[in-house]
């Protein structure tokens, strides 16, 4: 338990640490992230250099503590590149089509050094299917490239990335740590302690941003290190611990797609749509709508936690709750944008009557 806490305490140190010099690092090299358009929560230039704290605290911590493997060098190769990928993208700008194409080598490495989707669990019994390698590597590049991404999508309010990694990441870590995956466990919680780190620097009102560095680096590491060693390799639940802990980042990345298909949009192209931009437009601040998606997601987190001990029925029934409280939310957004028309067209046909009225007196 003492590695444990040392590897944690090690990342948030580091985090605290380097997260100000980040911030005054951001305006010379140019990573400032100016609003540009209505789609952003923030209304001044701000830094987007947080990515390089919770780098520095996740593979720093990570370096002095655990010893090395072939799978957690795999997963340092392919986290760096991201990083450095995801830097490239905050200061200069980067193309959607050359970003993923980063995103799939990341993936490959990935897979390269040994760690990837080699197996499904037998949904109707203990065992497994052994995939062959195309489809294997198949399979880890579409898993990898799609958590990756996820987090840096709903990477929208100050704090929601952070704090959902973080609690993904602990999540994880537990699981691992009761399974006696030792390794798994203590790199989980140097994202976690990273990520905690970054965190007082990052909640509403921000002084910095993490950036597409720091979003896609904790997207790939939880995606990498999720499927590293199967946490409970002989049976199905293997595959759907890891989706359940990253439940909300996966239903709004999946709905945001859908929405863009159905649009005829490009799936790439950012909009104003994400479940964070509906609950804020039912009239709730930055603060209590990260905090509710924070609840959602420990939800998430702690149905994960008892499919891993094979509750299924507890486990389904939290995901019930969690998928309640989105549903709850969606509608209240939908009520409070009607009720907004409502009061809109109401003060538009007294200001008529006014007019009218006036022109009557003359």
């Amino acid at each position: 338990m003492s590695q444990y806490l040392f590897i944690f305490v090690t990342a948030l140190a580091l985090a605290l640490v380097f997260t100000p010099a980040a911030i005054k690092i951001a305006p010379k090299i140019g990573a400032i992230d100016i609003p540009k358009d209505n789609r952003r929560m923030h209304t001044k230039a701000m830094p987007r250099f947080g990515g390089l704290a919770i780098y520095i605290g996740t593979v720093g911590s990570m370096l002095i503590f655990l010893p090395y493997s072939t799978s957690l060098a795999g997963v340092t190769a392919g986290g760096t590149l991201m990083f450095i990928v995801g830097i490239i993208d905050d200061i200069k700008g980067m193309p959607a089509k050359i970003k993923l194409g980063f995103q799939v080598i990341c993936a490959v490495i990935l897979y390269q050094f040994g760690v990837g989707i080699f197996f499904i669990g037998n949904p109707f019994g203990n065992g497994y299917y052994f995939l062959p390698w195309f489809v294997s590597l198949l399979v880890t590049v579409i898993w990898v490239v799609g958590i990756t991404n996820t987090i840096n999508l709903i990477d929208g309010l100050d704090g929601l990335a952070a704090g959902v990694a973080f609690i993904a990441s602990l999540s994880i870590a537990y699981i691992a740590h009761i399974d006696l995956r030792i390794e798994i466990c203590m790199a989980m919680l140097a994202i976690a302690g990273s990520a905690l780190g970054f965190l007082p620097y990052n909640f509403n009102p921000a002084r910095i941003f993490m950036g597409d560095g720091g979003s896609l680096f904790l997207g790939f590491m939880l995606a990498g290190l999720s499927v590293m060693s199967p946490l409970k390799g002989a049976t199905a639940v293997a595959t759907v611990v890891p989706v359940l802990v990253l439940g909300l980042p996966i239903f709004d990345t999946t709905f945001a797609i859908l929405r863009r298909l159905v649009n005829k949009r490009p799936i790439m192209e950012a909009d104003k749509g994400h479940l964070h931009h509906r609950i804020m437009a039912a009239g709730l601040g930055q603060k209590r709508t990260v905090l509710m998606l924070y609840g959602i997601s420990g939800i998430m987190g702690v149905a994960a936690i008892l499919m891993s001990r094979d509750l299924f029925i507890e486990s389904i029934f939290l995901v019930i709750i969690a998928a309640t409280f989105i549903y709850v939310f969606l509608k209240d957004q939908s009520s409070g944008t009607l009720k907004l028309k409502a009061v809109n067209t109401e003060s538009i046909e007294k200001m008529e009557k006014k007019q009218k009225q006036k022109r009557r007196e003359v």
